[in-house]
């Protein structure tokens, strides 16, 4: 039993450590480790301009699974997991969200804390602040063994801000 109980603790620690190494190896300028740097930054609550009210689904999708936001907004996505099956929202880059998801394919029991993604239980409810600074697109998807190939997924485009190309 102890023997055990090691070597779980060994794994966790390795797919931590692989998992910081898949989120540090990201396109996004500056090479730093900060989970959906890519794609924008963790909002301020005080700064929110706009509430989304998103619903994950055991149809393994997301309600709505396209949205519109404009450049440097930051949004409350209120997120619901209406199903019966543990569901999750993760912001990132389509490369990201795929290498996270064979990641977690391998290791399903894992458990996150980043402000890019939310996890949920059946009928929880649970919130993401984000700031989108670049303009272009954003995936999400919920990367729970089997969701991400069943097609649950969706994407934000953010809109370039308006007045940044006429200050040159």
């Amino acid at each position: 039993m102890k023997t055990q109980t090691i070597r779980n603790a060994v794994a966790a620690t390795l797919f931590a450590v692989a998992t910081s190494a898949a989120f540090a190896s990201g396109t996004h300028a500056g090479g730093h480790g900060e989970p959906g740097a890519a794609v924008g930054k963790p909002g301020v609550a005080a700064k929110v301009t706009r509430t989304i009210k998103v619903d994950m689904t055991d149809a393994m999708r997301f309600n709505p699974a396209t949205i519109d936001v404009q450049q440097n907004e930051t949004v409350r996505f209120l997120i619901t997991n209406s199903g019966k099956v543990k569901h999750e929202l993760v912001l990132g880059t389509e490369q990201e969200l795929k290498e996270h998801y064979e990641v977690m394919k391998k290791n399903p029991e894992m458990e996150h804390d980043d402000p890019n993604m939310v996890t949920l239980a059946p009928g929880k409810n649970g919130e993401v602040i984000w700031q989108f600074t670049k303009a272009g697109k954003v995936d999400f998807a919920c990367l729970q063994p089997g969701h991400y190939d069943a097609g649950m997924k969706g994407a934000v485009t953010v809109a370039k801000a308006k007045g940044k190309a006429s200050a040159k």
